[in-house]
């Protein structure tokens, strides 16, 4: 009787340590899966410190007065695709970028104003004012003036998936301005309202572009909140800065002292 019950508590024990093997295994494969799939997950999101690949609007952070601004992307981040939206530097550099998707007649004005102080700016035409006003690209084009490319129509670039699309934005606006002037563009590119992703970069610079947003934006659409008399203030930094305007709105005498005499 005695041996039975000997016999029974070794099959017992035996039971008991082969179930609790089998859990072990099951929970080992399972845990095993859990965190495999967790680490793969985190390794494929991107760093928070890197430019993002889903579609942005460029966007500007004015820390402190007298300090260059930070944008969505450092300067570094920006190089590697051949875009630009101020230089790490402590020279005193005012680059001049206007937008041109029209110019409300104001152009003769602007460029009697760069002019009289020997400066030169950069132009970011859309292909439909190529189109209809050659003449004035020509203008542009014969007082030393850049003109860079704001593409065709004005898309939302970042909606545009393929190459050859985006390649037709940029290089209709390169033929007609080739039969404008007769000259090659300049492979500038500014992104229409300033909307991009990595994948724009990308695309721009296997095109031989260089992107270039800016680091001040002057609110001059509104025409009837121009300053008049008094001086604008100058939110300006030891360094480079792109301002961004606009040829809607003519200069103003306040703004081209304030900006052509730095």
């Amino acid at each position: 009787m005695k041996l039975k019950q000997i016999y029974r508590l070794i099959f017992l024990f035996i039971m008991v340590f082969a179930l609790g093997s089998l859990v072990g295994k099951i929970s080992y494969h399972f845990t095993s899966r859990s965190a495999a799939s967790q680490n793969s997950e985190e390794n494929s999101q991107p760093s928070s410190a890197s430019l993002s690949a889903q579609s942005e609007n460029w966007g500007l952070g004015f820390q402190e007065e007298g300090t260059r601004p930070s944008g969505n992307a450092s300067i570094e981040e920006l190089k590697q695709y051949n875009a630009w939206y101020a230089q790490d530097t402590d020279e005193k550099i005012i680059y001049l970028t206007f937008d041109a998707g029209y110019e409300n007649g104001n152009m003769p004005a602007i460029l009697d104003a760069l002019h009289k102080h020997q400066v030169h700016a950069t132009f970011f035409v859309v292909g439909t004012l190529i189109r209809e006003k050659p003449e004035l690209i020509r203008e542009i084009s014969d007082a030393g003036h850049t003109v860079g490319n704001h593409t065709m129509t004005h898309p939302d670039m970042s909606g545009i998936s393929t190459k050859e699309a985006f390649q037709k934005q940029l290089e209709d606006v390169e033929a007609l301005y080739k039969d404008a002037t007769g000259n090659e563009m300049t492979k500038f590119y500014r992104p229409p309202q300033g909307i991009y992703s990595t994948d724009n970069l990308q695309m721009a610079k296997d095109l031989g572009y260089s992107t270039f947003f800016w680091s001040l934006a002057y609110v001059d659409w509104y025409q009837d909140k121009q300053p008049q008399k008094k001086k604008p203030s100058r939110n300006f930094w030891d360094g480079s800065t792109r301002v961004l305007l606009y040829c809607c709105t003519a200069l103003l005498p306040p703004m081209q002292r304030s900006w052509m005499s730095c």
